[in-house]
């Protein structure tokens, strides 16, 4: 595996929020589950997402909103359109005056709006991250971002928009591994436009020493690497090694693998009924007594205090910029 498939591995909807919005002009949905990642598509006409913690964004028919910063947002065309509908939950849409919108105000369970044949069509899917590592991945990107329409040649959307109409059985399920396989898509395609700032460690892998030391560590985590094994591995020089990978992660080979190591064993210690000493082992540290040093020393905490999900103070992650 390389970095971004681990880091996106323990991403999973499990019940996601959907809904689909058939508006006409002028219109305003007020999303408000509180949900931390939400990804939006304009599938007919265009919007503005209003956000509180920055400017406005704009989106054309076919593009594809990611939003990862909690709290509420409003979707709106045009931009200072009165609010028509708040949604709650996949169940649950309030109205302007604040009522829940009856029957007749909905189009078809997730579904609000005008009419089917509405000029405007939203669909908006949202979901909890959890897990240590998925969280890194998501604090590595801006609060809001766009893939444009030409990006997304897949047709997801209109496969999401399908199993929204047809409720039948299993649906919840089918919604959840496309909104999976959407958000995986949208990210890799949002990486490689024009201007966007990714990951130190995910332009890194492209690299073909790097990108080899990376996959290497990815893929056997439990091994026990030095910088000379990885640039023996690698084909080059201890020297070269760790000169290149400083340069294009951003921090020294031992240091990433130490980050990463942890982060595995974060998740571990979350979701799984291992002991600290087998857990240990497996993320690649000899003992409970030497995964707990690397644990407090990188999050400020003890294996047992995290899977008891005692509250703390953690330094931020260096290896995954």
């Amino acid at each position: 595996m390389d970095a971004l498939a681990d880091l996106l591995d323990g991403v999973r909807a499990r019940g996601a929020l959907f809904s689909r919005s058939v508006m006409t002009p002028p219109w305003a949905v007020r999303f408000d589950h509180g949900s931390p990642l939400t990804l939006a598509t304009m599938v007919r006409g265009r919007a503005w997402i209003a956000r509180d913690d920055g400017p406005p964004l704009a989106l054309a028919q076919g593009d594809t909103a990611l939003l990862r910063a909690p709290g509420p947002h409003t979707l709106a065309h045009p931009i200072d359109a009165p609010v028509s509908c708040t949604v709650l939950d996949g169940r649950l849409c309030l109205g302007p005056d604040g009522d829940p919108l009856t029957e007749e105000a909905t189009l078809g369970l997730r579904t609000y709006g005008d009419s089917l044949d509405a000029p405007d069509l939203l669909l908006s899917g949202s979901y909890e991250v959890t897990g240590d590592l998925s969280r890194r991945l998501f604090s590595a990107l801006p609060p809001a971002l766009v893939v444009p329409a030409d990006e997304c040649h897949d047709g997801l959307s209109a496969m999401i928009e399908a199993e929204i109409a047809c409720a039948a059985p299993g649906q919840q399920l089918v919604l959840d591994r496309l909104l999976d396989l959407a958000l995986i898509t949208r990210l890799r395609a949002w990486f490689s436009l024009p201007g966007a700032e990714p990951p130190a460690w995910y332009t890194a892998m492209a690299d073909p020493v790097v990108g080899r030391a990376l996959r290497l560590m990815h893929n056997r985590p439990e091994h026990p690497w030095t910088v000379a094994a990885l640039a023996e591995r690698c084909g080059v020089s201890r020297a070269a090694l760790a000169r290149d990978f400083n340069a294009l992660v951003c921090t020294p080979p031992m240091t990433y693998l130490a980050d990463w190591r942890v982060g595995l064993a974060a998740d571990l210690l979350r979701e799984s009924d291992d002991t600290v000493d087998g857990i240990a082992r497996r993320v690649g540290y000899s003992s409970a007594f030497a995964l707990s040093a690397a644990f407090k020393r990188l999050r400020g905490t003890t294996p047992t205090a995290h899977r008891r999900g005692t509250p703390m103070e953690a330094p931020a992650p260096v290896a995954l910029r």
